[in-house]
């Protein structure tokens, strides 16, 4: 098929697909950015084919190379969404450098220390950081070559490239280490995750499989990230007019201006940014032809956003909702048609969230809660069909380690003997879920997440959710623990003015519905969850356990030991 992705022959360099997207289909688009607006208010539309982008990425590759840049240094990267920005990623690939992706929008006291953590020897970065670098030294304090995507604090971009020159990307092999990508940290403190070649090429794959993804399509990349894999399948990346690190403020108008403009067949991000899509095209009657498919990812997807989509989208084209994380990605997938048909009847009556069918190459099993080490898989008791516990994976997607952290390593990975005598690596999610009859996944929320009674029974959150949702002035719940009794945090429908007292009144009606979310008592209206600096969209339900404590005059519930 065309854009079918794979191992080049002779590398397994990651940038070696972008060597072969560019003789393959050289005047092709690859990416198109925004570049302001003209007198009459039109997108000016700037772009790179595929052909130009290879020979810019070879020119900022020579570039650094010149300047001493090669195999493992680890390349700090700070760039806003550009034209250029994915050019010098693969530009970093091709030298077998180790670029290094951490949020800036976890917070800057967080963002710095992974930033020393790493230890950089490259920092490819906006003025701004270069600036913040004069006042705050130690977090880069190892840096040697600088790179600035403006005048000012290093080699600029003009001058990287300046002496232009082809370069190959330099064979890599399958282990080999590719790139340190780092955990949102909306589930506990923010981590490195080694990524190999080989586990990109598998997740290149992977995501092509699953959604039909053929080259030549046109993907609206809201999340930067997933226009690598993109582009690497032959797709053109149109980069959208938003803050990639505030999805939900993400302006619906210019989304839906970029796939009419564009024509884009696909579009990847946050249900945040989707879910202002949607409120916007519904109001006008606005429906997206071009569109074939949307994969939503970070958080789960409300009910309602894939109802409303079906009205959007057209000519059977629907929501994909990916499941996976950042150190397993992506696992399983399920289709808004899937849940509207079958499963969403079930999660309102109490049974989780159906995740989907795990991808052929990748054995999802369901452990015994434990918040130790496991060293060994076999140490671990497997659980039987319908039965909750931890969903453990194992495949070519599994990354080796969180880099330099060798503690909460040993707490997320177990080591597995397979028949053949070879040993495979096997992560613990850190969510809780079972697996149905068909062998599909249904979650049921985080380990940590997780409410333990006064009597010692547990509760798990995402069941219990599932039926409360249900109401219509109902934005979202979360079930948290405060002093051994379950809470139920209520965020209501923007624009809701009905009285919290009947709305409290009807929510205990329908919890006495389902035996899992009987056991509700108390329940607490909340103005705005906190969620996750990524998406947006994930709630922080430590804080809002804490917040729920406060107002209910208890203690917080603190983390098991060993808890990630």
């Amino acid at each position: 098929m065309s854009g079918t992705t794979g191992p080049v022959a002779g590398s397994c360099n990651i940038a070696a697909l972008m060597e072969e997207q560019a003789r393959s289909r050289p005047f092709q688009r690859a990416v198109v950015f925004p570049q302001g607006r003209d007198p009459a208010g039109n997108v000016c539309w700037t772009q790179l084919t595929f052909a130009q982008l290879e020979a810019l990425s070879s020119a900022y590759a020579v570039g650094l190379q010149r300047r001493g840049v090669g195999v493992g240094d680890r390349v700090s990267l700070l760039v806003k969404p550009r034209l250029e920005f994915i050019p010098l990623v693969f530009a970093v690939f091709k030298l077998g450098a180790i670029p290094v992706l951490i949020d800036p929008g976890m917070g800057r006291r967080q963002f710095l220390s992974c930033l020393e953590r790493m230890r950089p020897r490259v920092l490819m970065a906006e003025p701004v950081v270069h600036l913040v670098r004069q006042v705050v030294r130690a977090p880069f304090r190892t840096v040697e070559v600088s790179v600035t995507t403006g005048t000012w604090g290093g080699v600029t971009l003009a001058e990287l490239a300046a002496e232009g020159g082809d370069l190959p990307a330099r064979p890599r092999s399958e282990d080999d280490e590719a790139a340190i990508l780092f955990t949102s940290g909306s589930t506990g403190p923010a981590k490195g995750v080694t990524c190999t070649h080989g586990i990109f090429h598998a997740q290149t794959r992977f995501i092509q499989e699953m959604y039909g993804i053929e080259g030549g399509e046109i993907d609206l990349a809201c999340f930067p990230l997933f226009g690598l894999f993109s582009m690497a399948m032959g797709m053109t990346v149109v980069i959208p007019d938003m803050d990639p690190t505030r999805p939900a403020q993400a302006d619906p108008r210019k989304l839906i201006e970029a796939i009419q403009a564009q024509g884009c067949t696909s579009g990847a991000g946050s249900p945040a940014i989707w879910r202002n899509v949607g409120r916007y095209a519904t109001e006008r009657g606005i429906t997206l032809p071009s569109l074939k498919r949307l994969l939503m990812f970070g958080a789960p997807v409300p009910v309602r956003m894939h109802e409303q989509f079906q009205r959007i989208l057209t000519d059977g084209a629907c929501i994909h909702t990916p499941y996976g994380a950042t150190e397993s990605l992506p696992v399983a997938s399920i289709s808004s048609r899937e849940i509207l048909d079958e499963t969403h009847a079930r999660t309102r009556a109490g049974a989780g969230t159906c995740v989907g069918t795990p991808h052929p190459a990748v054995t999802v099993r369901i452990i015994g809660i434990r918040d130790e080490a496991i060293p060994r898989f076999e140490d671990a008791e497997l659980l039987p069909v319908g039965e909750v516990g931890e969903i453990t994976v194992r495949g070519p997607i599994v990354t080796p380690e969180y880099k330099d952290l060798p503690e909460q390593t040993a707490r997320a990975k177990m080591v597995e003997t397979l028949p053949d005598g070879r040993t495979a690596i096997v992560h613990r999610m850190g969510d809780l879920g079972y697996l149905d009859a068909q062998g599909r996944i249904w979650f049921c929320g985080r380990k940590s997440h997780r409410v333990r009674l006064a009597d010692g029974s547990l509760v798990f959150p995402v069941p219990v959710e599932g039926v409360f949702n249900e109401h219509p002035d109902v934005h979202r719940t979360a079930l948290v623990g405060v002093a051994g009794q379950p809470v139920l945090c209520v965020e209501l429908e923007p624009g809701c003015r009905r009285p919290h007292a009947e709305i409290e009144a009807e929510l205990r009606q329908l919890g006495a519905t389902q035996a899992v979310s009987a056991v509700v008592d108390r329940f607490l209206f909340h103005p705005g969850f906190p969620v996750d600096v990524r998406h947006n969209a994930k709630i922080h339900r430590l804080q809002l356990a804490a917040w729920a404590a406060e107002r209910l005059g208890a203690p917080p519930r603190a983390l098991p030991a060993g808890e990630v």
